[in-house]
């Protein structure tokens, strides 16, 4: 037998329904959480794989870059210097 519980306006809801869609939605949100947690495992797996394979590490790569970043701001910021100690 349904057990209904009245609100204002005459509005009736099954509660065992209700608590068994709740049940329901609870137990989907942990399986999706679980599904999301092994995807993401297995990226971060692969990556690390990658990672490995790669002829450059990543660190190294970003340390050549910014050495190169340094050295064209230098030599941008002497190429304006004399330019404008030519115009004086």
């Amino acid at each position: 037998m349904a057990t209904y519980q009245k609100f204002m306006g005459g509005f009736e809801v099954n509660r065992r329904l209700l608590s068994t869609g709740v049940v329901l939605t609870g137990i989907g949100a942990l399986v999706g959480l679980a599904g999301t947690a092994i995807v993401g495992a297995v990226v971060l797996s692969a990556g690390r794989g990658w990672v490995r394979q790669l002829e450059t590490p990543p660190s190294e790569l970003a340390h050549r870059t910014l050495h190169q970043a340094r050295a064209a701001s230098l030599a941008g910021l002497e190429a304006w210097r004399a330019d404008a100690g030519s115009h004086n």
